[in-house]
């Protein structure tokens, strides 16, 4: 087995395998009255995958930021390579630092420099390795990572997935001995998940790496843990293998891996089909031969399909596919270079302004960010597009958001700010947001991305309800198919800017295509 060296502690004599890498001693962590890490215990043996879970705002990240010193806890020991972090000075806690780095959920890239660039930033601040050899190893890097063609961009021009892949590349150049990883398929597609899935793997048995991963996949987690502990306000309820954890009778963990598939395509799982079918069921959106190219790119590739009023429509296909491109044309952010995109009659390729607003103020969008306003509370941003539309008393607005923050099981932190509450818990205060001016089309950007199982759960059945209750039109991009066979009446698949198929989930099922069965079924036992 191949022994590396660390690039940036080149002299750094290789933590021994017999001894953890990481261990937690009775930690707690506490921000203002709330605490969120209560007297944990954990310890990360090295050469193996940990992999933690649990709801969001159960404590997972900070426990993480724990590990390598960027949050230290108000009692107990964190020791990373055998040294308490809270005792050792910054600059010790730097040097540990390069022997286990951190891949963030938010990718965390420079917008200014390019993709090389940003996976050699590392080795070109910290190491005299001159561009020709650190060009080299980031070729390497990108070669396996299949971003090849992607070297010299910025990742503004850049899909979420490989923005992931870069982020990664980013982590490992250096050899570090520790990766840490929040959410690294969080966004990802079916395909890219397993193959980030099988990079991880290779490069923890290869050069034995010591993983510690946070994720709410549990097809995933199924295939990475060695070990897995779940994490319940603050504290590790269940800890062991995978299959130890499924087997679990505690009612936390019960309700917590209940609905969480194991396998991306589990057999059973019911279509969607919520709305009663019929043969002439009205279009409220109409696209049309569209294509759609920047610069050299053709990005649309002659997309023809008709979103049924009053269903759910899932538009499904791999990272960089062209899914947010066609819904920018739907709420006419984006002008075709040629074909049409007609919304409730209008044709946004050849309307006025004022029509297209008109247009634009019936359809409601959740983006896959939150983009929650930081100095407002979740309550205020909640109310803001009722505010903001002056049209409603104070009281009625109170009312409302009251009603949607129920609904949403954000009530908890209505007077709380965005920087205080989860990712999960911003996510849904976004929903809310989105969902209380009652739009007649919904559009969902990824509505269950990082997400824990009970989430994505609650979130699918208030996509689900809100279109029943409300008779609204739902338009949802995703890369989960579990979520996607559980609410979709109809999905669309886009791959490489054509439309592969439009149909039932069930016609999915039965596709013999073998770009559908590619999807639809990776990281399953088909």
């Amino acid at each position: 087995m191949a022994t590396r060296t660390n690039l940036l502690l080149p002299k750094a004599t290789r933590w021994p395998l017999d001894e953890p890498v990481i261990e937690l001693r009775s930690v707690s962590k506490s921000f203002g009255d709330t605490e969120v890490i209560k007297d944990l215990s954990l310890t990360v043996q090295t050469g193996k995958t940990t992999v933690i879970a649990g709801e969001s705002g159960s404590g997972k990240s900070v426990l993480l930021r724990m590990m390598n010193g960027l949050t230290l806890p108000d009692s107990g020991e964190v020791r990373l390579f055998g040294h308490d972090l809270a005792q050792v000075d910054e600059q010790l806690r730097t040097t540990l630092r390069k022997r286990c780095t951190m891949v963030f959920q938010s990718y965390a890239l420079i917008d200014s420099l390019t993709v090389a660039q940003n996976i050699g930033f590392p080795l070109a601040e910290n190491t005299s390795m001159g561009p020709k050899e650190i060009r080299s190893l980031v070729m390497d890097l990108l070669e396996m990572l299949e971003l090849t063609d992607a070297v010299d961009s910025l990742p503004a021009s850049l899909s979420g997935g490989m923005k992931k892949r870069v982020a990664l590349a980013r982590a490992v150049i250096t050899n570090p001995e520790a990766v840490l990883f929040d959410e690294p398929t969080t966004g990802l597609d079916p395909v890219m998940i397993e193959f980030v899935d099988s990079l991880i793997v290779r490069t923890q048995k290869e050069y034995e790496i010591t993983s510690v991963i946070i994720s709410h996949d549990m097809a995933s987690n199924r295939r990475l843990a060695d070990s897995m502990a779940v994490l319940s306000e603050g504290q590790i309820i269940a800890q062991g293998t995978f299959d130890d954890i499924r087997r679990s009778e505690l009612p936390a963990v019960i309700d917590f891996m209940g609905d969480a598939p194991i396998d991306r395509m589990p057999e059973g799982l019911p279509d969607g089909a919520h709305h009663s079918e019929g043969p002439e069921d009205p279009s409220v959106v109409k696209i049309s031969e569209l294509h759609k190219s920047f610069g050299d790119n053709h990005v649309l590739k002659g997309i023809s399909f008709e979103i049924p009023e009053k269903k759910i429509t899932a538009v499904i296909g791999g990272s960089g596919s062209g899914k947010s491109v066609l819904i920018k044309h739907i709420i006419g952010l984006f002008q075709p270079n040629s074909g049409s995109v007609e919304v409730f009659g209008t044709n946004l390729t050849a309307c006025s302004k004022t029509e297209l607003q008109a247009v634009q103020a019936r359809v409601g969008m959740l983006f896959q960010g939150a983009a929650l306003f930081d100095s407002m509370t979740a309550r205020e941003n909640i109310a803001f597009p009722l505010i903001e539309g002056r049209k409603e008393t104070k009281a009625e607005i109170a009312r409302r958001v009251e009603e949607v923050a129920e609904r949403l099981s954000v009530t908890d932190v209505l007077d709380r700010m965005p920087d205080s509450i989860s990712n999960g818990q911003k996510k849904r205060v976004a929903l809310a947001r989105a969902l209380i001016t009652q739009p007649e089309i919904m559009i969902y950007d990824e509505p269950t991305t990082g997400q824990d199982p009970v989430m994505m759960k609650r979130v699918d059945d208030m996509i689900v309800e809100a279109a029943d209750k409300f008779d609204i039109t739902s338009i949802v991009i995703s890369h989960d198919m579990n979520s996607t066979f559980r609410i979709a009446d109809r999905v669309a698949m886009i791959k490489d800017g054509e439309l592969v198929i439009f149909g039932s989930p069930a016609a999915l099922r039965q596709s013999q295509d073998p770009r559908v069965r590619a999807f639809i079924f990776a990281g399953s036992a088909e």
